[in-house]
């Protein structure tokens, strides 16, 4: 009897948003539990004993956390705390629950598999349970379940799991949301590109796509449950599409398109020689924004005079404590060595809202992270925390030109409290002795992303010695959407006249204080926003390196009386498609 062949399944299109230019095509690597996979593997019989005790270990881990969780919810305000400190008990029942700990055990003993594979067979038949079930408010406990689950098997992993670790060289990463924490163990040389579920083109996961140059496609419906691992895959960053088991055309077609798409990038490799000038020869500082040390050689690649954006957070990414004072001493010191006396502005540590660092744990847990305990309301909350950075910038600015960049600021008296922290921090690394330190502080500026900093950025001028204008958070709190929601990405527009008055107040204000002012956010690497951020005043630009040299090439073909006139236009208009409409047409010849 002859065996029947599988159909071959037909060649899908499917469309989302390209926040990463470039072609990618490669074998599909599926990953899921929001970026961690699941290890599943047999025991053999003497290591049974041991897996159902690393199991319990991590139960206790696992209450410890969710007891911290609960006292610091005490400190809410009445009826909230009330309300989170029983769903924190009743996780710390589902926890310490007989049935789940002796079916995971029995899962243990008698399937033979490790503890993880074990919890997460547990938590999703418990799950389908909730779900099944017709009373709305028990089947929404599923995912309080899951959410249990997935803790019980981050701190089993101990964050130490590189989901990638087994992804083939040149595949392409299919998730349903890929996290900061992801991006940051990703490895070019092994990824191609990148698609998603979720994400929209100014959050965390798009901009760590674009530094590290791989193309990339968010908000793809029906991506992860339409492929299969091994599948074809093709990812198309200019259009937004993902193809999946794309036909022999179909891939003739993009090889070619690729090996266009190349040839353009190195022509474009002509410009990185050139000045940084206008055509009236007004010169303009183009800088990179970094993420991790591994970016440098792509910054000096792409011709960046400097560092505009060092982002420090991602140092306490992937693990379990937070770094030592001397870890981030070393990782600042190497990172600045490798400059080569370019300058380099590093940010203060940035946590909340997305960006989740696991080595914080339940310190930044709160109910609305975008609006809550970020950034540096953390560092002032935390003043060790803040501190342990401040020491390792201070003793590591010897080595090259900083300066200080202070997240989220929203007032006059943060930056005061900041800069008083840093006089107390510099005191007492001198009296450690032994210690190398510069004869005076580095410049300490703000980051202007918050409406109220905007506003008072007159006031600001007084107390900072540079602005950097993060135009993807201003824009966010300033239209209210998240930036990250690919429900919502549509309505993202960082060119709504509300921000861009916005971003012109700062910048007025930062020339009448005569202090430095960039803009850091990834309007700064739109070569089609160049001659509106020219006509408004600002003359220094940091983006991702690889947004570089299309800046560059922009800024060469514009005068300044011609983009002080282009700015004029824009900013008389009140209507954002009109707006919008005007920036995508570009700047008219005279």
């Amino acid at each position: 009897m002859k065996s029947e062949k599988k159909p071959r399944l037909k060649e899908e299109i499917l469309t989302g948003i390209g926040v990463s230019t470039g072609i990618a095509m490669g074998p599909a690597y599926i990953i899921t539990q929001r970026g961690l996979t699941v290890p599943e593997y047999n025991l053999v019989p003497e290591k049974i004993d041991e897996e159902i005790a690393r199991f319990h270990a991590a139960i206790v881990k696992t209450q410890k956390q969710l007891s911290a969780l609960k006292q610091k919810a005490a400190s809410l305000p009445d009826g909230v705390d009330e309300e989170i400190g029983l769903l924190l008990e009743a996780y710390k029942g589902m926890v310490s629950s007989s049935r789940l700990s002796a079916a995971v055990e029995k899962s243990i003993a008698e399937g033979k598999i490790n503890a993880e594979a074990a919890v997460q067979k547990q938590i999703d038949s418990i799950a389908e349970g909730f779900a099944a079930m017709k009373d709305d408010y028990l089947a929404a406990r599923a995912d309080d379940v899951r959410e249990v689950g997935a803790r019980l098997i981050r701190n089993l992993m101990q964050q130490s799991y590189n989901p990638f670790a087994d992804a083939p060289e040149g595949c392409i990463l299919l998730a349903e949301d890929i996290t900061p924490a992801d991006t940051a163990l990703m490895d070019p040389a092994r990824i191609a590109g990148v698609a998603a579920v979720l994400g929209g083109p100014e959050g965390h996961a798009a901009i760590m796509t674009r530094a590290l140059g791989l193309p990339s496609v968010l908000g793809v419906s029906a991506l992860v449950s339409g492929a299969q691992h091994g599948d074809l895959v093709i990812v198309d960053g200019h259009e937004g599409k993902v193809i999946l088991r794309p036909t022999a055309a179909t891939q003739t077609r993009y090889k070619n398109l690729a090996a266009r798409l190349a040839r353009e990038t190195e022509k474009l490799q002509s410009v990185r020689a050139q000045p940084s000038a206008t055509l009236d020869s007004v010169p303009i500082t183009l800088m990179a924004n970094l993420e991790l040390e591994r970016d440098v050689d792509a910054a000096f690649k792409a011709g960046a005079v400097g560092v505009g954006l060092l982002r420090t957070e991602f140092s306490f990414m992937n693990r379990t404590d937070l770094p030592s004072e001397e870890e981030q001493f070393e990782t600042l010191r190497d990172i600045i060595r490798r400059m080569k006396g370019k300058p380099i502005t590093i940010r203060t540590l940035d946590v909340g809202g997305e960006k989740l660092a696991s080595a914080l744990g339940d310190d930044v847990a709160c109910v609305n992270p975008a609006l809550g305990l970020r950034a540096i309301r953390l560092g002032l909350a935390e003043p060790k925390l803040l501190d342990t950075q401040l020491a390792a910038i201070l003793r590591a600015s010897v080595f090259g030109p900083v300066r200080v960049l202070i997240p989220m600021v929203s007032s006059v008296d943060q930056m005061r409290q900041v800069r008083e922290r840093f006089l107390q921090v510099e005191k007492r690394l001198h009296r450690r002795g032994g210690l190398k330190l510069p004869d005076v502080l580095p410049p300490l500026g703000a980051m202007i992303e918050i409406p109220a900093a905007a506003l008072s950025a007159d006031a600001l001028s007084k107390v900072c010695d540079f602005f950097a204008i993060g135009s993807n958070d201003l824009t966010q709190y300033t239209l209210a959407i998240d930036r990250g929601d690919d429900r919502v990405a549509p309505l993202f527009n960082a060119y709504h006249p509300a921000v861009l008055r916005l971003i012109q107040f700062t910048i007025a204000a930062a020339w009448r204080a005569n202090i430095p002012v960039s803009v850091c956010g990834e309007i700064a690497g739109d070569p089609k926003a160049a001659a509106l951020l020219l006509g408004l005043g600002l003359r220094e630009f940091s983006m991702s390196p690889s947004r570089l040299l299309p800046v560059k090439q922009a800024i060469r073909n514009i005068t300044m009386p011609q983009a002080v006139d282009f700015a004029q236009d824009v900013m008389r208009q009140s209507d954002e498609d009109e707006v919008r409409t005007m920036i995508e047409q570009g700047l008219k010849k005279k």
